[in-house]
């Protein structure tokens, strides 16, 4: 399960990432349509946060600090469902930029609900994983278990 829930979760992370940080304008625009940052942050968070969403992805991915990373990755979702239900609640119509683009839509083209529920189960995965952070073809172990013929302490 852990390793299924890493693949996905760090999967999902990098796609995203990778799909914004072609085009940081748009990743700025879409941060800016959400209208919860103040105009100075907007483009750092725009240009930044496709290469945090890459490194978490590939940490998961390649299964190295997967407790720190599924931490990381469940903050993001956390952070996600609330400027998507915040968007909502205030009756904004955007897309949620979750995977480029972003930006001012028509009101009846807004997909909060489904939005909201997918970010819901990457936060599942993300918890389970800092539950169960070991799992197979992970180039960490279990940081609790000495490496074989090292002596136990």
């Amino acid at each position: 399960m852990s390793l299924a829930a890493r693949l996905v979760l760090g999967g999902v992370m990098l796609v995203a990432g990778a799909l914004k940080v072609t085009d940081p304008e748009t990743a700025s625009q879409a941060v800016r349509a959400y209208e919860l940052l103040p105009e100075a942050l907007v483009a750092p968070v725009g240009w930044g946060l496709p290469f945090l969403e890459i490194a978490i992805g590939l940490l998961l991915i390649v299964g190295f600090g997967v407790r720190a990373a599924a931490v990381a990755a469940g903050v993001f979702m956390v952070v996600f469902i609330a400027a998507v239900a915040s968007a909502w609640a205030r009756g904004l119509a955007i897309d949620c930029g979750c995977f480029g683009g972003g930006g001012q839509v028509a009101p009846g083209d807004t997909k909060y609900l489904q939005e909201i529920l997918r970010d819901l189960g990457l936060l599942l995965l993300a918890v389970w994983l800092w539950l169960n952070p070991v799992s197979k073809f992970a180039l960490e172990s279990d940081p609790h278990t000495p490496p074989t013929g090292a002596p136990a302490s």
